[in-house]
């Protein structure tokens, strides 16, 4: 990150993580976020499941992605539930870091037991275009970056996931690769081969593509 992390907050290890993460599934986000009229969709692993058309492995954690401003549509639709935000290893109070501008992960929580069940990526954007984060020159509309799928859940298209999933190098991403690249037509390999020549042009999936 390229601007300091704000004070407070504590620190969250993986084994913490889940031992708190409940994920909901995605068609109970979806039910629960039916009046939400801002675009959004899930993100990263069940994304790439809801434009396969079924689950392929097992998902510890549920995400979509909202517009940063749109945000409060999402909170308004799930008022039982807390908030905190996180990155970097540490998680603080929703309230107390909201305007952090790199600071996007933001979960879901149950008051009563602590357990997290949902995390909304708040997005970058210029109006109803989506900017990456990790590369302000791509840019999408809303209307392109998520699509609908077979089961009516909206969902960010595979190429954006996959060049998310770029970074981290981790045997799931590797598997979620192998297996989405195959179904993905011309024009989709193209702009994620592309994508993938700014961002990360060193690495190992650019020659498969």
């Amino acid at each position: 990150m390229s601007e300091e992390l704000p004070a407070g907050g504590y620190r969250i290890d993986a084994d913490e993580c889940d031992r708190r993460w409940e994920p909901w599934t995605p068609a109970y986000v979806a039910e629960r976020l039916a009046g939400v009229s801002a675009p959004w969709g899930v993100a990263a692993g069940w994304s790439l499941d809801l434009f396969i058309g079924r689950t392929t492995r097992e998902h510890g954690d549920i995400e979509i992605t909202i517009p940063r401003a749109a945000f409060g549509e999402v909170a308004a639709a799930l008022p039982e539930y807390e908030w905190d935000v996180v990155g970097a290893g540490r998680v603080w109070p929703y309230t107390d870091v909201a305007d952090h501008p790199e600071l996007h992960q933001t979960w879901l929580r149950a008051p009563a037991t602590s357990r997290f069940h949902l995390d909304v990526f708040r997005e970058p954007h210029d109006g109803n275009r989506w900017i990456c984060r990790r590369d302000p020159t791509i840019t999408l509309p809303f209307t392109e970056l998520i699509e609908i799928g077979d089961a009516g859940i909206p969902y960010v298209i595979p190429e954006v996931t996959l060049l998310f999933k770029a970074k981290a190098h981790r045997p799931k991403d590797a598997a979620d690769f192998a297996r989405v690249v195959p179904l993905l037509p011309d024009y989709r390999v193209a702009r994620l081969s592309e994508w993938l020549a700014r961002v990360h042009p060193e690495h190992e999936w650019l020659a498969a593509l």
